[in-house]
């Protein structure tokens, strides 16, 4: 009989046995279902890195991108990561040491601006909006008044840890007023909400792959323009990345494709047929899906008692953050869906955690059924939570929300 080593564990049945996750209906702020179309592209056949089928994909993935971000920039590609690698990228490459960056956090996401500004030896001057509440252009403005040396102004477009839609137009034009890159956080956005990064005149901006794109984890969308690229060729010093040095990784997407790093060929082939599927949609239908539903939850979370958390008129369509009321625990109701339903919702996060219920509605999710069937589980366990429900209600109010809709559309 073999003996594990001193430290190895002994092998088990267990550990030898297949493994058969469960369905869940992911409901959260991402990651979300996909496309089963998407999941066969995953499942082809490997490629190396440096296969030609393979770099004509990166061409072609490429030029999706500049589609759905709208825009002509040259250096568009995928970062190898989650959303946090594309943030990552796109500060550690235009800023450097000493540098100075105001950063605009509207909640836990778009403050992670600041501490990742820090990490790389800058300078932060963080401004930062109630939870809920866009930021107020007048405050950006004074910040650029009391630090004309800022260089880089952050901040996102959508919050997921609030559940908030902020107008950029005017922040990008106080930036450029003084002569600052405006970089945007659209990671849960992109493919979900209007972005045009041109007509936006937004410098640089990063995404993330498994939210509104509908793709699975694992690349960050970012594009970065002209102006941003001549940055990053006159630093002073090197990117202090290898891994996340952005003129390298154009290289290997749309230069000579000399080697960088082994890029995952079944995570980019997913991201193809996931764009794909959003262009054969149209940027427009789609973020009118998206809006259609995510007015449709609000209406029904409503109804339940439940408050949206932003202020009125910046709701993120494919987010809602609703507050729960005292009597209702937050992780237990999460649980309780969970386990009875198989639907994943996330909660609140730093000061708002066990406050907020975050109800996400995002890319192929983005559907009446869906809405109807969270509304349905929490309709049927808010009142085992101390919280009267009068049963139907929610589902009466999303269904007015779709009944005007198709009147609408007839008219139309």
């Amino acid at each position: 009989m073999n003996r594990p080593l001193p430290g190895q564990a002994a092998v088990t049945q267990e550990t030898l046995s297949e493994l058969h996750p469960p369905y869940r209906l992911l409901l959260g702020p991402g990651p979300c279902n996909v496309d089963p179309r998407v999941l066969r592209a995953a499942a082809a056949p490997q490629l190396g890195h440096l296969d030609p089928f393979l770099l004509d994909t990166l061409g072609a993935v490429a030029a999706q991108l500049r589609r759905v971000f709208q825009t002509q920039n040259e250096l568009t590609l995928c970062v190898s990561g989650s959303g946090f690698a594309g943030a990552e990228a796109v500060l550690c490459n235009l800023l450097e040491e000493g540098d100075t960056l105001i950063a605009g956090s509207l909640g836990f996401f778009s403050g992670k601006i600041a501490e990742i500004a820090q990490r790389i030896g800058a300078r932060v001057i963080l401004l930062e909006s109630e939870p809920g509440q866009p930021l107020d252009p007048q405050q950006v403005a004074e910040a650029f008044e009391r630090h004309p040396e800022a260089r880089l102004f952050a901040t996102a477009i959508a919050e997921t840890s609030t559940g908030l839609l902020q107008p950029v137009e005017e922040l990008a034009q106080i930036a450029h007023a003084h002569e600052a890159l405006f970089v945007v956080d659209a990671v849960s956005g992109l493919g979900g909400i209007p972005i045009h990064i041109d007509q936006m005149q937004i410098d640089a901006c990063y995404a993330g792959s498994q939210k509104c794109l509908g793709a699975l984890p694992g690349l960050a969308p970012v594009t970065l323009n002209a102006r941003a690229v001549e940055v990053i060729r006159r630093r002073h010093r090197p990117v202090q990345s290898y891994y996340l040095d952005l003129l390298a990784l154009q290289r290997y997407w749309n230069g000579d494709h000399a080697y960088h790093h082994t890029a995952c060929s079944n995570l980019l082939l997913a991201m193809h047929e996931a764009l794909r599927i959003v262009l054969e949609e149209g940027l427009k239908a789609r973020w009118q899906r998206h809006r259609l539903h995510g007015e449709a939850l609000r209406a029904g979370l409503q109804a339940l008692g439940l408050s949206p958390l932003p202020r009125p008129g910046y709701e993120l369509p494919v987010l809602t953050a609703v507050r729960l009321p005292a009597p209702v625990p937050e992780e237990q109701l999460r649980r309780q869906l969970l386990t009875a339903y198989s639907i994943e919702v996330g909660g609140g996060l730093g000061p708002l955690k066990g406050q907020l219920l975050r109800i996400g509605l995002m890319g192929y999710n983005a559907s009446r059924k869906n809405v109807e069937t969270v509304l349905a589980a929490l309709e049927q366990l808010l009142p085992s939570f101390g919280w009267p429900v009068q049963a139907g209600t929610a589902l009466a109010a999303a269904a007015e929300i779709y009944r005007g809709a198709d009147q609408v559309s007839q008219q139309a």
